[in-house]
C-alpha cells in the first residue's frame, strides 16, 4: 500500500509540473494568441465588399490555400476566405463563431464556418521536404520529398514521410495565427475563416459569403 501511495504521489507531482509548464508557455494576452492577417488599406482592396451598418466587410476566396506569414500551407478538407473588417475611427466589432457561412453553387443549405483547430489537423506545407528524402526518389501522393529507394514503374508510390512533431506544430500555429480572431475586437481587423469542402475549386461555379451577426446581415459574391 505504501508503494502504491508513493507512486500516486509521484504521478500527481509529475502531472502538476507538466500542467504548470504548459500554462507558463501560453500567451497571457488573447490578442497575441491570434493576431490574424494584416488588414489591407481598405475594403476595396478585397475581391468583394459589403456594407453592414456603419461597418464594411471585405472578403477574398483563398481556395484550399492558407495564406500566412510563414509557409505555403494547404488543406485538402477545407477552403478559406480572407475577411477584412473596417469601420469608423476607434470602432470595435464583435465576431462570433457562427456569424459567417458559405453558399456554394447556389445551394439552399449553406456551409457554416469551422474553427481553425479542425483545419490544423491535416494542414500541409506543399513545399516541405523530409530531411531523409533521397534525391530523385519518387514522390508520394499529397506530399513532397518522398523517402526510400526506387522500385518498378508500376510499383505504388512510397508512403508519405512522417512530419516531425515540431514542424507540424509550427504549421498548426501558423493556421491559428492567420485565422480571424473572435470576440470584441478593434478595427481594422483581418483574418481567415474556414469552411469544409473537399472538392476541386474548379468545380465551384458560384460562391457567396454570408454574414449574419450583431452588426446586421450582408452577402458578398465571391464567384
Amino acid at each position: 500500500m505504501r508503494i502504491l501511495s508513493a507512486r500516486s504521489a509521484i504521478a500527481r507531482i509529475v502531472s502538476t509540473l507538466a500542467m504548470a509548464q504548459f500554462l507558463s508557455a501560453q500567451p497571457s494576452d488573447p490578442a497575441k494568441e491570434q493576431p490574424g492577417l494584416p488588414a489591407r488599406a481598405t475594403a476595396a482592396d478585397y475581391q468583394a465588399q459589403a456594407k453592414v451598418g456603419t461597418f464594411t466587410i471585405g472578403a477574398e476566396f483563398t481556395g484550399h490555400g492558407i495564406p500566412n506569414a510563414q509557409q505555403p500551407l494547404n488543406s485538402e478538407d477545407y477552403v478559406g476566405v480572407e475577411v477584412g473588417l473596417f469601420g469608423p475611427a476607434g470602432a470595435r466589432f464583435t465576431i462570433g463563431a457562427s456569424d459567417f457561412s458559405l453558399r456554394i453553387n447556389g445551394k439552399k443549405v449553406t456551409v457554416p464556418s469551422q474553427p481553425w483547430g479542425l483545419v490544423a489537423k491535416n494542414v500541409k506545407d506543399l513545399e516541405w521536404v523530409s530531411p531523409d528524402a533521397v534525391p530523385g526518389a519518387p514522390k508520394s501522393k499529397g506530399s513532397v520529398g518522398g523517402s526510400g529507394g526506387g522500385g518498378g514503374a508500376n510499383d505504388p508510390p512510397p508512403p508519405p514521410p512522417k512530419v516531425p512533431i515540431d514542424v507540424l506544430r509550427g504549421w498548426q500555429l501558423a493556421v491559428r495565427n492567420a485565422s480571424l480572431a473572435q470576440g470584441d475586437r478593434a478595427l481594422p481587423l483581418a483574418g481567415l475563416i474556414f469552411f469544409p469542402y473537399r472538392g476541386k475549386v474548379d468545380n465551384i461555379r458560384s460562391l457567396e459569403l454570408i454574414y449574419e451577426g450583431p452588426a446586421g446581415t450582408a452577402t458578398l459574391t465571391l464567384q
